[in-house]
């Protein structure tokens, strides 16, 4: 049976199905808080943005972006999509390199990259190097030198357009701590200082304008402003980027107060903008790269705690507590995120039309996962399943209150696998020394 709400959901025999396998059941095999990826949805909107590209006859890539969920399981998954990754610390390469993902399809990010991280990207041959600032083109020449060796570069550059969205999620502006401002001639300067560097190929030009975006005139106008700096570079240094990365920031649906369009339709609207001002410009188009990663595997989470208490005080919305909460989906408390659920052992029953509090464990009053929902009435012991917490919600998952990280499942064809462990209180202090 399909249910049709906000999100559409299968269930059988009125529980939540999740890639063909009951959830009930697997909250009680793997226990609860625990994260499960239906790998359907993952595979199906990668070949969505595929589709987009190949329909538009021009060269690409899919670079999922790391940040929003990171596994060795989730890597192997990009690799049999034929994926490119961008990974933005030591530690995602170290990942990568354990499932086997080919480092010539992977760039690496980030604002402040470390010397080691310098060195473990360069010896592991990591396709491209995304250059953020003047401090770190220096810090990689020193790299390129002491190995005796050359690499691919891009540089970030900020366009100076805001993306209407959270403050936190805005990276495109001109007063941003990402990347070389184009309208003060710093994009320029670094430009001018990779192409005397022999030891550094300049693949590209990178833009990110921010995350959970909603609009798409932002994204052509950011795509359009990359083409007309491709073009102003062509003239001046005789030099055309082979790349144009315009980064990722599709937005997606969390609550019924979010009304996306689907996310390859920003991919079209770029596509077709790029290809039409590089016409204009009379430059050659160059590879258009993609960074998607909430858009890939946000849909894709749910997210399962077991009931406990309740409290009920008359005049006051009811708080219903889990077993889980900010420790597993920081989101809530740190962006006021906004998220749909549903009881999963009770699927189809009826809501009750007083809305309650889904609220965590932690020791913090804001520690409050959805603030107003209307659920059947709960019995400690049921399932709560949230949808769309794929992105960032283990991926930014604490030990606050010396609580556990959650196992995750990835689903698929009927089938569960775990691919992560559920932490043991032996894991919380392996690392611990006594005084």
């Amino acid at each position: 049976m399909m249910i049709e709400n906000d999100f559409d959901y299968e269930t059988r025999h009125n529980h939540l199905m999740i890639g063909g396998v009951d959830s009930v059941e697997l909250a009680h095999k793997y226990g609860t808080p625990l994260v499960v990826y239906d790998v359907s949805k993952i595979r199906e909107q990668i070949n969505h943005f595929k589709s987009v590209f190949e329909d538009n006859q021009v060269e690409y890539e899919v670079s999922y972006a790391s940040k929003a969920f990171a596994s060795v399981a989730t890597y192997q998954v990009m690799k049999q999509e034929n994926c490119h990754i961008d990974v933005v610390s030591g530690g995602e390469i170290y990942t990568a390199l354990q499932a086997d993902f080919p480092m010539d399809k992977v760039s690496f990010h980030g604002n402040n990259k470390s010397v080691e991280e310098l060195v473990m990207a360069v010896k592991n041959h990591v396709g491209v190097i995304i250059l953020d600032n003047f401090h770190e083109i220096s810090l990689l020449n020193q790299v390129l030198e002491e190995l005796n060796t050359t690499t691919n570069v891009m540089l970030r550059i900020t366009p100076g357009i805001s993306a209407h969205t959270h403050e936190y999620d805005q990276t495109g502006q001109v007063d941003s701590k990402f990347g070389f401002d184009v309208e003060s001639k710093q994009a320029e300067q670094a430009l001018k200082m990779v192409l005397d560097n022999p030891r550094m190929n300049m693949l590209g030009i990178h833009a990110h304008i921010g995350s959970q975006i909603f609009e798409v005139n932002g994204f052509v106008m950011a795509a359009e402003k990359l083409v007309d700096l491709s073009a102003e570079w062509h003239q001046k240094f005789d030099y055309q980027p082979q790349v144009l990365n315009v980064g990722g920031g599709f937005g997606i649906k969390y609550s019924e107060e979010d009304d996306p369009i689907a996310p390859e339709k920003f991919v079209d609207a770029i596509v077709k903008a790029i290809k039409k001002r590089s016409n204009q410009k009379g430059i050659n188009l160059p590879a258009i790269w993609i960074e998607p990663g909430r858009s890939i595997i946000g849909p894709a989470g749910y997210n399962l705690y077991t009931v406990g208490s309740r409290k009920d005080v008359s005049g006051i919305k009811s708080y219903v507590t889990v077993d889980g909460g900010m420790g597993d989906n920081i989101r809530p408390a740190l962006y006021q995120a906004k998220y749909e659920a549903v009881i999963a052992n009770k699927a189809n029953d009826k809501p009750k039309s007083t809305p309650v509090r889904i609220a965590g464990k932690y020791c913090e009053s804001g520690d409050i996962l959805i603030q107003n929902i209307n659920l059947p009435r709960t019995q400690p012991g049921d399932i709560l399943a949230m949808f769309a917490t794929g992105a960032y919600g283990y991926a930014m998952a604490s030990n606050y209150n010396l609580n556990l990280k959650p196992a995750v499942v990835f689903v698929e064809n009927g089938q569960d696998k775990l691919v992560i462990k559920r932490q043991s209180y032996e894991d919380l202090v392996r690392l611990d020394l006594k005084y």
